[in-house]
């Protein structure tokens, strides 16, 4: 089936290391990810509720009144 309206963009991007690096980055992410949510497991992170705030809670949950004292570590591959 050919399309008549193109999706997406086409591009490159750059090598990030080999699939074992790659996916201890995911997975580490996901681990975070369920942590925000209290999920001890992927199925009860199915179970997982979304909670809209205003954007004032939105600025109150991020850190602030701090000095930043150093920059957080980028965890990508720097070549």
């Amino acid at each position: 089936v050919k399309k008549l309206v193109p999706e997406g963009i086409a591009g490159r991007v750059p090598f990030k290391g080999g699939v074992q690096e790659v996916i201890y980055q995911l997975v580490g992410g996901l681990r975070s990810g369920m942590g925000y949510c209290g999920a001890p497991s992927i199925e009860a992170l199915h179970n997982a509720k979304f909670t809209r705030i205003t954007n004032a809670g939105v600025q109150e949950s991020h850190p602030h009144d701090i000095t930043i004292t150093s920059e957080a570590p980028n965890y990508s591959r720097s070549e």
